[in-house]
């Protein structure tokens, strides 16, 4: 068992794509190409966010008085931060450029929406899905660091200060059970708006990349910073029924996998 880094990291929550399988009455949404095929949780973490925060502050300033890209509408936008779905092309490439070369690792958890599996898990509840995610993500990275900040994207009723702690708890319990050892590193937890936080919207971009390799078969964006990637989570893969399939730099995502 590694002993903490006496160091501040820093980590940065937010999600890609819905946790609804279910509309009005019923209907299946997944079953009629309603909603997303996966719902994912990711943050990226740094001990250094200052620099990132400056740079892309500065990213945005240049972006809003560039002659050639100022009449865009969705430049406008840019006030709120950076939103990878919403970016117009010119944007996108200029924050995955800032990106590549960056200092910070991402770790994501994709959960493909499985009705049954949802039920029978989670009970369609969404808070509930979030919080295992979250759990399932920390619950080998919690004890690295004596002093860790965690923001999280916030999102409605589902993520809350309590169901968030509540998260780390059960994270932090796991770790306990599997090593036999506490952890007593001091964690803190906070919710913000993307908009008020850009390293929020660097794990947005990042979850962004996620997103299109699973819902529509586009590697570009991954390939481009798949360096970043320390841990993509697959934790339904029906290849492995109990743990799900983990993409790491040794074993990396690809579309043969």
């Amino acid at each position: 068992m590694q002993e903490p880094l006496d160091i501040k990291m820093f980590f940065y929550f937010d999600e890609s794509g819905s946790p609804a399988i279910l509309g009005h009455h019923g209907k299946n949404l997944l079953e009629k190409g309603l909603t997303s095929k996966t719902f994912s949780v990711g943050y990226v973490q740094t001990a250094n966010p200052r620099e990132l925060f400056e740079n892309l502050n500065k990213l945005k300033q240049e972006i809003q008085e560039d002659e050639y890209l100022r009449d865009i509408p969705s430049i406008k936008n840019l006030k709120n931060g950076f939103h990878a779905n919403k970016d117009c092309h010119e944007v996108r490439e200029r924050v995955f450029k800032l990106l590549k070369k960056s200092d910070f690792e991402a770790y994501i958890i994709v959960a493909r929406k499985i009705e049954a599996v949802f039920r029978k898990k989670f009970n369609m509840s969404d808070k509930k899905l979030y919080k295992f995610l979250v759990t399932e993500l920390l619950k080998n990275r919690v004890h690295l660091y004596k002093n860790i900040d965690i923001y999280f994207s916030e999102m409605g009723n589902t993520v809350s200060i309590q169901n968030m702690t509540e998260a780390i708890k059960d994270a932090t319990e796991k770790f306990q059970y599997k090593w036999g050892a506490e952890n007593k590193n001091n964690i803190r937890v906070f919710l913000q708006q993307p908009s008020q936080h850009p390293l929020l919207q660097v794990a947005d971009y990042i979850l962004w990349a996620v997103f299109q390799v699973y819902e529509h078969d586009v590697f570009r964006y991954f390939d481009f910073i798949k360096e970043k990637f320390k841990l993509v989570h697959d934790v339904f893969d029906p290849s492995n029924q109990f743990y799900g399939a983990f993409y790491t730099e040794k074993n990396p995502l690809q579309r043969k996998k």
